[in-house]
């Protein structure tokens, strides 16, 4: 992902005007829930009459003289039903032959009276195909005119301040009885397969997908949830293998893998205008329904809960859903919006049930569940108890993921907390973790599910690596370094093992993938370090490896990874990250690059066929530098090609405390420090371990690891804290004094990935420039989709029993520095890891910078947090219950002067 402050997730929200506090009144809604909407009625425009039928006046007049009158028997909601037909103009004599067809219920054909301020609506879910041209010509959508009726007893899960309208549809209802599915959060040897739901080799409906997420919600049981997600994937493989892959990508709640371009691309006033239209709800209904739920799922769900239908709709697939959304992505160009929007409207009107909260929370992109890391881990098991029907026949018992049906019917239940002796079991459990290991080690390397479930399901797990090797052109998970404080921890912690140390440049990480092709067009693609593709960004460094193949012909192809930094065009001076940040994101033009930049490799990982993972960092280094040497092409201002500066530990510590200067002295964040051979050091022991034990290190590359031969030591680390926080803002006060009109202090998290929430864990106003201020206000102007007074972004944000005046959507990395940790009576972060009753805060906390290379999900943990505490203490501070309980950082005189100064800086500028 390239960095930018927006989580990868989120649309990019427009800026609204400020609003007055006088405001506060207002509805506060996400984007969900624009005002734009109410503009027109959910039937069309107010002036457009409806068709002329002969008789229908006098038939709906009798309707609501009948509801009316005391003294007259009120029509039967069927007589109802088939009188708006009949006024509609509908073929009411097919009508009553399709009800004897399929036995229509009284049920289905109920219409309850509208409140006067919302008119029933007659839709036809077959006008929203665009495929039933037949059904568009005899069947028409129109409104009729108001009856009152007497005011309804709201119920517990709808606001009294809510109108509610029903709607007659001429589809699905989602009030109709959805299926009962058996539960899913139980152990895995004792769940039966056997599925009376929907036919054998059927494809899986989308309700068993919904009731899948609603176990998933319900629990904050990391095994509940791993135990859910693996019975309902064994499920669906037994019954309908092709229905897996679409499941597994709505579970993790994307579409395709993470360096595709397809984009869901469904506006937030999408989503309103397509629950209004078929709730039948106004704007200001739908305001007051967000308001009270604070979650669009929760919103569909209610404002749905009193439609009827005439006539019953197929019932949603998950192939179907999946399907749909790609349609919703695919669609371009001027009419896009309103094919976006018709299919957002076929499947709510579909939708039954729980499949309508969460075929909302899909088209928001925000599922809710908390199970998106457990996915892999579930596809394992779900592999090793159920193997697909292609391959089962050919697992035996030699094979290192088979489970005999005799070890698994030896498997005892579960004793609660209370561990009991199960050799069964216990094998089982080891035959998940090798299955978990070999999936997780090819996604790591081959991030897509659509090869990976593709092979799965043709062969299993056995020889799964080799079938899904490294490829050019499928980016695979960075390695990354661990934070130190000192080149003293590093000598500690590499002991005498042989170590480089480099510049860590401030640019945006690239992995450059390449290969040779025929008449001089060269496949290359270029990646960040979340895998987004940004090959239209860098145009000339394409142009750069392009000339690389020319200068180097017995090159075939390569992995690379490197850092793509600013600089000056002229001299090769390094600039700064703000300058690279410049460039255009998209579909930049060679001819139209303003800022030069050179890309410095560090390391390679695949060249001409042969995957280099395995091989030491020296002998990978050495590769890199022999086959690929600097180049400075002859046009001025094109990208050129480096290695890192470094220096080895060799030399001696005085050389490398003289490079550690010299970095500090530059444009560069720091050194990074990488061992160059494997080996072992001396782990010192704890309270857990009697003695010290030898420490495997190897200098391998590991994607996706923060692994201890890579050692990052910034320029921020030799003063205060170990390292700076990532944090997310989630929240702020109102300021005082001078800045009365800017947002300060703001309320900082933590990231949970075992929760999948945000934890608050300290308020931070030093730091910030006016500019700063002013940037960030516009960000989040007050009663906006990114600023609220109500905790819009619940379960999402935990702020500990903090209130802040306003919250703001998480969607922004800050990088931050403290003094340091302190245990805290108010914050939770990291709650139970070093103290059962109180969290960590950080002390004096300042911002840095704003970290656009990260997503919420990559900001700082916990544990992290907790960590940071340990070594703290390790150190000789101790500093426990030093924080008073405020999380509210001092603005000392010493942080208002250097925000004046930088103040002055930002006008010269």
């Amino acid at each position: 992902m390239s960095k930018r402050s927006l989580a990868s997730s989120s649309a990019s929200p427009s800026r609204p005007k400020k609003k007055s506090k006088l405001a506060t009144g207002q509805a506060r809604l996400d984007t969900f829930f624009g005002a734009s909407s109410s503009r027109q009625s959910p039937g069309g425009p107010s002036n457009v009459s409806p068709p002329p039928v002969s008789q229908a006046p006098t038939a709906v007049g009798a309707v609501q003289q009948s509801k009316t009158s005391k003294n007259e028997p009120s029509m039967t909601d069927e007589q109802l039903a088939w009188a708006l037909a009949a006024k509609d103009g509908l073929d009411v004599e097919a009508l009553r032959k399709l009800e004897t067809e399929t036995r229509l219920s009284a049920s289905r054909l109920t219409v309850t009276a509208p409140r006067p301020s919302v008119q029933p609506e007659v839709i036809d879910v077959d006008l929203i195909d665009d495929e039933s041209s037949q059904t568009k010509q005899s069947l028409k959508t129109s409104r009729t005119p108001p009856a009152p009726s007497a005011p309804s007893t709201p119920t517990r899960s709808q606001p009294s301040t809510t109108p509610r309208a029903s709607k007659t549809i001429l589809g699905n209802s989602s009030s109709s009885k959805a299926p009962t599915y058996k539960a899913l959060d139980v152990d895995p040897p004792t769940y039966d397969l056997e599925c009376t739901e929907w036919p054998q080799g059927s494809p899986v409906p989308y309700s068993f997908l919904a009731h899948t997420l609603a176990t998933l919600s319900s629990t904050r049981s990391r095994i509940a949830k791993l135990d859910t997600l693996t019975n309902a994937l064994r499920t669906i493989c037994r019954h309908h293998p092709p229905s897996l892959l679409p499941a597994l990508y709505l579970c993790s709640n994307t579409l395709s893998p993470p360096y595709s371009p397809i984009e869901l691309g469904l506006g937030p006033s999408i989503i309103t205008k397509a629950i209004q239209h078929v709730s039948g709800l106004s704007s200001t209904a739908l305001k007051r329904l967000y308001n009270a739920t604070g979650d669009p799922g929760d919103v569909a769900f209610e404002a749905k809960s009193n439609v009827r239908t005439l006539v019953p709709h197929p019932p949603l697939l998950i192939t179907g859903v999946y399907d749909a959304l790609m349609k919703i992505a695919g669609a371009k160009g001027s009419g896009a919006a309103k094919t976006k929007q018709t299919v957002v409207e076929k499947l709510l009107v579909a939708a039954k049930g729980e499949e309508t909260r969460f075929l909302v929370r899909t088209l928001c992109q925000n599922l809710r569940v908390g199970a998106v890391r457990t996915s892999l881990a579930a596809l394992a098991r779900a592999m090793v108890l159920t193997p697909p029907a292609a391959v089962s026949a050919a697992i035996t018992e030699g094979s290192p993921f088979y489970i005999s049906p005799q070890t698994l019917a030896s498997v005892k239940p579960l004793a609660g907390k209370k561990k009991v002796p199960d050799d069964a079991r216990d094998a089982l459990n080891a035959t998940f973790l090798r299955a978990e290991s070999v999936i997780k080690r090819v996604y790591v390397q081959h991030p897509n599910y659509d090869h990976i479930v593709t092979a799965l399901l043709e062969g299993g797990l056995d020889g799964l690596a080799e079938r899904l090797p490294l490829t050019v052109g499928v980016p695979l998970l960075p390695t990354l370094g661990s934070p130190t404080r000192s080149l003293d921890e590093i000598y500690d912690r590499l002991g005498f093992l042989p170590f480089t140390a480099e510049f860590k440049y401030d640019g945006q990480r690239a992995q450059i993938h390449a290969s040779r092709g025929q008449d001089s067009k060269h496949f290359v693609k270029i990646f960040s370090r979340h895998l987004e593709d940004m090959t239209d960004k860098y145009p000339d460094v394409v142009s750069l490896v392009q000339e690389i193949f020319e200068a180097a012909p017995q090159t075939q192809s390569f992995i690379m990874d490197s850092e793509v930094v600013a600089i000056d065009p002229g001299t090769g001076e390094l600039k700064t990250f703000q300058e690279l940040s410049n460039r255009a994101r998209k579909d930049v033009k060679l001819d139209e690059v303003k800022v030069s930049v050179c890309v410095f490799a560090f390391d390679i990982m695949f060249l001409d066929g042969q995957i280099l993972l395995e091989r030491p960092f020296r002998e990978r280094r050495t590769l890199l530098r022999s086959r690929f040497p600097p180049y400075t092409p002859p046009q001025t201002g094109a990208a050129r090609f480096d290695h890192v500066r470094s220096v080895e530990s060799e030399d001696g510590r005085d050389a490398v405390e003289e490079f550690w200067q010299t970095a500090v002295n530059s444009a560069s964040e720091g050194l990074m420090v990488k061992l160059l051979d494997s080996g072992e050091v001396l782990e010192e022991p704890n309270q857990q371990k009697d003695r010290p034990r030898r420490k495997p290190l190897p200098a391998t590359y590991e994607p996706d690891k923060r692994t201890s031969a890579w050692l990052k030591l910034k320029k921020d680390y030799v003063v205060g804290l170990g390292d700076s926080l990532d944090l997310v803002p989630i929240g702020a006060w109102h300021g005082n004094g001078r800045k009365a009109q800017w947002w300060s202090p703001i309320l900082l998290a933590v990231w949970d990935p075992d929760a999948q929430k945000l934890v608050a864990v300290c308020k931070c106003m030093s730091g910030f420039t006016d500019a700063f201020y002013k940037g960030l206000r516009e960000r989040y102007p007050e009663n906006s989709d990114t600023c609220s007074s109500q905790p819009m972004w619940q379960p999402e944000c935990d702020t500990g029993g903090l209130k802040p005046e306003v919250y703001f959507k998480p969607q922004e990395v800050w990088e931050i520095r403290g003094a340091d940790i302190t245990i805290s009576p108010v914050s939770v972060a990291a709650l139970g890891l070093v103290s059962q009753t109180r969290g960590l805060s950080l002390r004096f906390p300042r911002f840095m910078s704003v970290r656009e290379d990260k997503g919420i999900e990559d900001a700082s943990s916990p544990e992290f947090l907790a960590k940071m505490y340990r070594d703290q203490q390790a150190a000789g501070k101790d500093l426990t219950g030093a924080d008073e309980g405020d999380l509210v950082d001092v603005d000392l005189e010493a942080d208002e002067e250097v925000e004046e100064e930088e103040d002055a800086s930002e006008e010269d500028k």
